[in-house]
């Protein structure tokens, strides 16, 4: 038995070519991809020695994260390229590097 499938629905995106937003500076969102249902995915690059602005609070949803490249901190502990971080609904964290780092971030209820 064989199963087609089709990849009509299929939606990508290249970083490079994903608009740039500046959160903080040193610290760029590219937005790759939002579903209607608030659920989105980025990649956020971090400059070396910057430091989110404030709480970064995971409401309404969790936060996944993983590590691309560099040295992520959550201002608790380093995550170095190859991890993977949950954060779960109502945590808070402060992320930073010293190193300068690229993650890319899934954000499965907005």
């Amino acid at each position: 038995m064989t199963t087609e499938q089709s990849t009509s629905a299929y939606v990508w995106a290249a970083v490079q070519d994903a608009p740039v937003r500046e959160l903080f500076p040193g610290i760029r969102a590219r937005m790759l991809w939002e579903g209607d249902n608030g659920a989105k995915a980025c990649v956020l690059e971090m400059d070396a020695n910057t430091c989110w602005q404030g709480i970064d609070v995971h409401e309404p949803g969790p936060e996944e994260v993983f590590v691309v490249s560099g040295v992520f901190n959550d201002g608790d502990r380093d995550y170095p390229a190859g991890s993977f971080i949950h954060a779960p609904a109502g945590s808070s964290h402060v992320p930073q590097t010293t190193t300068g780092c690229t993650l890319f971030l899934f954000y499965p209820e907005g």
